[in-house]
């Protein structure tokens, strides 16, 4: 059975995947468009699903709690740079450069995991929970996948 570490880590090769192919795209082509919205709902969902069964578990932990608090920070912060490059002209400059610091930012966001969270969390949790929250993380980031939409419009409200 996979556990939430190689669970994790296989969505982060999916996204940075297609951060390089939307980084070889020009324009406001048919195909940037394909990858941006397929790259918006795939982050979107894990970000809800690793907050909800991986952070939430890890912030019960007084070891984990501040570098859990800082990566759902972080998600904040390129869901805001996500949601900004959803109103912007795809074919102007200004969408790129906007593009290239979301690419930086999650970039650096993963290794981070990889490297300090999840060193961390191995070291508090045991491998039957590791592979429960990647069970949970699979159900629930499918749930969030049809919630996406409706967060947006949600937080467009506010």
């Amino acid at each position: 059975m996979t556990d939430i570490y190689k669970t994790i880590e296989e969505d982060h090769g999916k996204h940075r995947g297609l951060l390089g192919a939307i980084g070889e795209t020009s324009g406001d082509s048919a195909e940037r468009r394909r990858l941006w919205t397929q790259f918006y709902y795939e982050v979107k969902s894990h970000a809800a699903a690793e907050e909800e069964t991986f952070y939430s578990k890890l912030m019960e932990r007084p070891e984990g709690q501040d570098d859990a608090r800082h990566s759902v920070a972080e998600h904040k912060e390129m869901d805001d740079l996500m949601e900004e490059l959803n109103g912007m002209d795809m074919s102007s400059p200004a969408w790129l450069a906007k593009f290239k610091q979301l690419r930086h930012d999650y970039e650096h966001h993963m290794e981070e995991e990889e490297e300090d969270i999840f060193a961390q969390a191995r070291a508090v949790f045991d491998d039957q929970q590791a592979e429960r929250f990647a069970k949970d993380f699979g159900a629930r980031k499918e749930a969030e996948r049809m919630l996406v939409d409706e967060k947006a419009a949600d937080s467009l409200e506010e």
